[in-house]
């Protein structure tokens, strides 16, 4: 696939022009278990060749160690040619504990300073708070953001994992680029009030989690466990009858993926595409031949039985599972 094949689109009414599919570097510091800085580079190298160009990342991802990674990676490449989207707010301590989040104006300007730092660069493309703070109004944080607008250290504003309401409350003081929320197969919630008022607001989607963090793959089928330091050990979907209950789902996906001869993750990322323009799937590849992987689904198309048939696979009310852990899940504004 060449750089002339990728479909561009507009994130939202205000956003900028990306490409179909954007790649999550979370993976690349850890959250999955063990990661490799030089296949990190060479895979965050081979979708800019690709030409993807929004690369994804937050400034506590690895605690900083993802965003300098990105930072070595796009070192010789030309700013004007990649979209950097930074996610800010969630605070760590030593060992990686989680110490909550900070969204105040004060502590995401000190945010940034250290995130252009680390990614070498002079302005991000999209700055968002991760998760709603809920000791400050949203309006203060989108206002503080807007300031860096001004000042040319941030192109767009986005949100991450908020509901229609904050949408509405947010984008009455700046433009919003886009809403950074998870969106799958196995993940539908946004369907029902979300994403109509996102598009009602001219606020595009960025989907993370399209494969349900390797659940729609054929990886997860093949393994038995996951590691301590592994972001599945601990997620309720991955546990126990949870798990063999969402691998039924997938086996009904899989044999839909044989009948096409494709593979199950690209059958998933193809659905995701299906749902229209304003939604770009970003793959948390970490390994170049995952990323070659989901570059095939942008070949698929399905046809309104294919969908059907899809979705009868795998209904969104048979999904066994929350998709984080319980304390995680009171953060989502999203699910409110």
């Amino acid at each position: 696939m060449t750089k002339s094949t990728i479909e561009k689109t507009t994130l939202g009414a205000t956003g900028p022009s990306v490409g179909r599919l954007g790649l999550g570097a979370m993976g690349m510091s850890g959250m999955y278990g063990t990661a490799d800085d030089a296949e990190s580079i060479a895979t965050i190298h081979a979708a800019l060749d690709s030409g993807a160009d929004l690369i994804d990342t937050g400034d506590f991802y690895g605690s900083g160690h993802n965003e300098a990674l990105i930072g070595r990676a796009i070192a010789d490449r030309r700013r004007e040619d990649i979209r950097l989207s930074v996610k800010f707010g969630v605070l760590r301590g030593p060992g990686g504990t989680w110490g909550g989040v900070d969204n105040r104006p004060v502590a995401l300007r000190n945010f940034l300073t250290y995130t252009l730092q680390r990614l070498g660069v002079d302005y991000v493309d999209i700055y968002r708070p991760a998760r709603l703070d809920p000791a400050v109004p949203i309006e203060d944080t989108v206002g503080a953001i807007a300031e860096l607008v001004e000042a040319g250290y941030v192109r767009h504003i986005g949100l991450s994992e908020v509901g229609a309401e904050t949408l509405r409350r947010a984008a009455a003081v700046h433009p919003i680029a886009d809403l950074q929320i998870e969106y799958s197969l196995v993940s539908r919630g946004l369907e029902a009030e979300v994403l109509p008022v996102a598009r009602e607001l001219g606020i595009g989607i960025t989907a993370y989690g399209v494969l349900s963090r390797g659940l729609l793959s054929d990886t997860v089928r093949a393994r038995g466990s996951f590691g301590a330091d592994d972001f599945r050990a601990h997620s309720p979907r991955f546990q126990g009858e949870n798990l063999t209950r969402n691998l039924r789902l997938v086996d009904a996906l899989a044999k839909i993926a044989a009948a096409k001869d494709v593979s199950v993750a690209q059958l998933a990322i193809a659905w995701v595409l299906t749902r229209g323009a304003d939604i770009v799937p970003i793959i948390g590849a970490r390994r170049t031949q995952r990323w070659t992987e989901a570059l095939g689904a942008l070949d698929i198309r399905l046809d309104a039985d294919e969908l059907a048939s899809i979705e009868a696979a795998v209904p969104a009310d048979q999904v066994a599972g929350e998709r984080y852990a319980a304390a995680q899940m009171e953060m989502l504004d999203s699910e409110r």
